[in-house]
């Protein structure tokens, strides 16, 4: 016995598609982010002319670019990436 294709089961069959491509682009600009992040961490940690002003504000300015790929997800970035941030400018600048 065929099951005839009600407008619920044809809704979710055309939404598959967007719900995977909206995964894909998600996951996209994840690994930008973390890649992004990490060459903030690698450059703060590595290069011996920068000052303390210099790897705060492109700290803030990682935050920034991270909050408008991921709008409201302050928190996520709070609990996440700004201990990491903490973590290296005390090792690398001594702060206490």
């Amino acid at each position: 016995m065929q099951k005839d294709m009600g407008v619920t089961e044809a809704t979710t069959k055309a939404a598959k598609p967007l719900a995977t491509s909206e995964a894909l682009e998600e996951q996209r600009l994840i690994r930008r982010m973390q890649m992004m992040m990490n060459m903030v961490m690698q450059v703060v940690a590595q290069d011996p002319t920068l000052t303390i002003d210099d790897a705060s504000q492109m700290i803030a300015d990682a935050r920034t670019a991270a909050l408008s790929m991921f709008p409201g997800k302050e928190l996520a970035y709070d609990l996440i990436w700004k201990p990491r941030f903490q973590r290296l400018m005390r090792e690398r600048f001594r702060i206490m």
